[in-house]
């Protein structure tokens, strides 16, 4: 009887979205039923569950995001349509990954001000130096900052999540959601991660818990294991520290984040490396990875 208030949200390759009540994939036949109609040679990229009080977050290959209201996409009755574009793509780029995200409406004064004196406060917990690569980027002018309430804070402190994103280089880092602005659907998004030639593409983009772990698997067969909180949080047009040390002619090709996990699940919670020469562990040092912090090119269309 719940059914009713959910909806199924769908993206493919191309940039599309759709969005159905989850009702509408009730008796299922034996052999399947349509689920969405494609374009020739696109695919569906992920499917997820959704309500009028979330957001929907695309990321393409190329490092772009684009973050927009579930309300940006009216609910379809048919199961057989292509949808509507969720992002315009530049050539020769497609979207890797599609997530739910919790909506919260906050002003891009409220999230400098909140996210300053989060990466402040982390500073002082972790020891870590001041470093550039911790400044939010929230892609607007001006530089505004808000007077927050301690209760004000708090609410926000409570609705922030996490988005890991990782290129086939095995480079990532974790950046606040609210650098990831919310705006209409159907632009060409926001700076995701700095997308060049040490870095390479973008191979996943998801929110993540402080207890996730992750697993990455190479074209070369290898997989590593390692809990999230070793990959460090900076700003979302930055480039990321390393998180696996690739060979010249490997790349990642799939990751995955593993949720409740115990500390003991994993020998001494550093990760492991399940290759032919039984490495263990991932490089995660900032040693090398020059944070960019400069704006966002081309903005949304």
């Amino acid at each position: 009887e719940n059914w009713g208030k959910l909806h199924v949200m769908f993206a493919t390759r191309s940039g599309n979205v759709r969005r159905n009540a989850l009702s509408d994939f009730t008796n299922i036949r034996q052999n399947g039923k349509i689920a969405m109609k494609l374009d020739e040679g696109d695919e569906i990229v992920n499917v997820q569950i959704c309500s009028d009080m979330d957001d929907v977050l695309l990321t393409t290959t190329k490092g772009r995001a684009m973050r927009f209201k579930i309300g940006d996409v009216r609910i379809f009755k048919g199961r057989d349509s292509t949808g509507v574009r969720g992002i315009r793509l530049a050539q020769g780029d497609e979207v890797i990954s599609m997530t739910i995200l919790h909506h919260m409406d906050v002003t891009p004064p409220e999230a400098r001000s909140y996210l300053k004196a989060a990466n402040a406060m982390r500073r002082a917990m972790t020891g870590e130096e001041e470093d550039a690569s911790m400044e939010p980027d929230l892609g607007d002018e001006g530089g505004e900052e808000a007077e927050l309430t301690q209760d004000r804070y708090a609410e926000l402190g409570a609705a922030e999540q996490f988005i890991l994103t990782l290129s086939v280089n095995g480079f990532g880092k974790r950046s606040s959601s609210y650098e990831y602005r919310v705006a209409g659907r159907g632009g060409k998004g926001i700076i995701a991660m700095t997308v060049n030639d040490r870095n390479g593409d973008l191979a996943g983009s998801f929110p993540v818990e402080e207890d996730d772990q992750i697993m990455l698997v190479t074209n070369a067969g290898k997989l590593i294991r390692c809990p999230v909180h070793h990959v460090r949080i900076a700003g979302r047009s930055t480039q990321g520290v390393t998180v696996f040390k690739t060979a010249p002619d490997e790349h990642v090709v799939s990751v995955e984040h593993i949720t409740h996990v115990e500390e003991d699940d994993v020998e001494g919670g550093e990760g492991e490396e399940a290759g032919e020469n039984g490495d263990r562990g991932p490089d995660i040092s900032p040693e090398g990875s020059e944070p960019e912090t400069g704006g966002d090119e081309g903005g949304e269309a």
